[in-house]
Parts: C-alpha cells; sequence; structure tokens
C-alpha cells in the first residue's frame, strides 16, 4: 500500500475539493458538448405565431424561446434554465441582425434581452446590437454573447447562418467572402467573439429558401415556418436549418436544385474548425410543437 505523507494527504484533498467546486459551478450549457455524443438541437414551432396578421404574437414567441431553452438544458422552469447560461455577473452582447429585407424579429431581441434582465444582469451590461458591435462598449467588454439571426439562402455563402452572424466583428468583412465564405468557421476565434457564446437561436419564424438578387428580400420564396432552432452547437443548429431549406426547396421546385453557391462554409466549421457537427446522424433533434411540414 502506498504510503501518504500528511502533508501530501492535505495537498491531495485540497486538489480535490478545488476540482469538485469546479465541476459543480460549470454551466449546463459546458456538459451539454462534453457529456454527449451528440449535439442536442431544440426545433420548436407554433402555428398560432402569425394567427393575428403577419407580426408574429409576441407572448408566443416568449413562450417557443423559454420552453426550447428549457428542454436544452434539461431544467424544469425558464428561471433555472436561463440561470444555467447566464450569471448575474455576466456583460452580455445580443448579436442580432439587421438585414432590411429579412431582419431578427423584435420579439426575439426583446424577449432574448428581459431574459437575460431577468437572472439579474444590469440594464447597462446588456446590448442588442448588429453592425455596431466593434464600437458598442458592452461588446467589448462582453464575458457571454447570444448569437441571434434569422435563416435565408445568401448569394455569398449559399445560407446565412449563425456562423455567419459573426462576420461584423471582423476587422475586414470582405475578407471572409471568397469560395463561399468556406472561412467563415475561423470568425470564432477573433478576441471579441472567442469561447463567449453561451446560446445560438436560429430564427425561422419566415425563412427564404431561394432569391434572384443579391440583396434583395424574395418574398414569393418564404414561407411561414413558424420555427425557433436553439442549441449550444451552431454547426449543429445551422446544419438543421440547411437541411429544412434544402427541403422546402425540393418541395417547391419539385426537384434537386442545389443552393447557388454551395453553403459549404457549415461542414467546413465542422470539419476544418472543429467548432461542432453537421452530420445529422451526430445531431439530437428534439421537436416540439407543431409539426406539420417540419422537413426534418
Amino acid at each position: 500500500m502506498e504510503k501518504i505523507s500528511r502533508r501530501e494527504l492535505l495537498k491531495r484533498t485540497a486538489l480535490t475539493a478545488a476540482g469538485s467546486i469546479l465541476l459543480v459551478n460549470r454551466p449546463v450549457y459546458a456538459w451539454a458538448t462534453e457529456s454527449e455524443a451528440t449535439s442536442k438541437v431544440v426545433l420548436i414551432r407554433n402555428r398560432q405565431l402569425y394567427a393575428d396578421g403577419d407580426t408574429p404574437d409576441a407572448a408566443i414567441c416568449e413562450q417557443m424561446l423559454d420552453e426550447a431553452v428549457c428542454r436544452l438544458t434539461g431544467l424544469k422552469t425558464p428561471k433555472e434554465a436561463w440561470a444555467s447560461i447566464i450569471k448575474p455577473t455576466d456583460t452580455v452582447g445580443i448579436k442580432t441582425n439587421q438585414w432590411n429585407g429579412l431582419p431578427t424579429p423584435p420579439c426575439v431581441n426583446e424577449a432574448l434581452k428581459a431574459r437575460v434582465l431577468g437572472v439579474g444582469v444590469m440594464e447597462d451590461k446588456v446590448s442588442v446590437d448588429d453592425r455596431g458591435v466593434k464600437q458598442n462598449p458592452v461588446f467589448q467588454q462582453a464575458t457571454a454573447l447570444i448569437n441571434t439571426r434569422p435563416m435565408r439562402t445568401h448569394a455569398w455563402s449559399g445560407v446565412g447562418t449563425l456562423i455567419k452572424n459573426y462576420i461584423m466583428f471582423a476587422e475586414k468583412p470582405s475578407d471572409y467572402h471568397e469560395d463561399s465564405c468556406a472561412v467563415l468557421g475561423s470568425l470564432q476565434e477573433l478576441p471579441m467573439v472567442k469561447g463567449k457564446t453561451r446560446l445560438h437561436v436560429l430564427v425561422m419564424f419566415t425563412p427564404q429558401f431561394h432569391h434572384i438578387a443579391p440583396s434583395k428580400f424574395a418574398e414569393e420564396y418564404s414561407w411561414k415556418y413558424s420555427g425557433l432552432i436553439v442549441g449550444f452547437d451552431p454547426v449543429a443548429v445551422d446544419s438543421t436549418g440547411l437541411r429544412i431549406i434544402e427541403a422546402k426547396r425540393r418541395d417547391y421546385f419539385k426537384e434537386d436544385r442545389p443552393l447557388n453557391p454551395p453553403a459549404k462554409h457549415i461542414a467546413i466549421a465542422d470539419t476544418r474548425y472543429h467548432l461542432g457537427t453537421s452530420d445529422p446522424s451526430k445531431i439530437e433533434l428534439v421537436k416540439l410543437g407543431w409539426d406539420e411540414d417540419s422537413y426534418v
């Protein structure tokens, strides 16, 4: 039997205690990618989201977001779920998307900010921004980011994704446009971004599945899917959104019509940059709510 001195025993006990504290304080989002063989992604839809017209119902939007986050974290209440993602001491940047044709809906931005404030983050420590993130004091000091944007086809990257949403953190966004924006995964290494993202919310309320002009919203090629895709793995979330877009294209055009350009940056974010998984067989897709014509 190994003989251990009193000094060594005290040292080992202290190290074990310190390790236990670190493990207990690990947030749920960290466990999600390390303790599971697959990346969990939650798709939630509600057919009543647009029941009153062309503006999404804010209360239903909040309900969808809370239910998705509860299922993602495995916690019972929204308060517990959000508290596992954001801490009161965090400075939080909510990276939205302001493209005129299909911006992140205000109700999504407002719901995310409300949940951040609800866990105890001070008002002056949270900001929602897109094109001004590099000059925004909150984003400059952020300890946590929430990434949200709508899914749409894109003339340079095949589809506009959560991975692409961080391009505004780059010094020169045009540097990322070559080869169908294949290098977008490298944005996660930028100092303002690296290691800070706590949650990804891909908005699938009215996704655009085809376009004609590069910078023009094609209303005839969008539809009320009334969904959100939520996860900790941006590649898995974007990959799931891409599957829906591709399936909708096949349904609409009655043929397999590949995106032009191809959305290669999603798979490359997996294989080259190791940001997550793009393989559907390694994605645990949890579907909640309205399932008709979900396409996945």
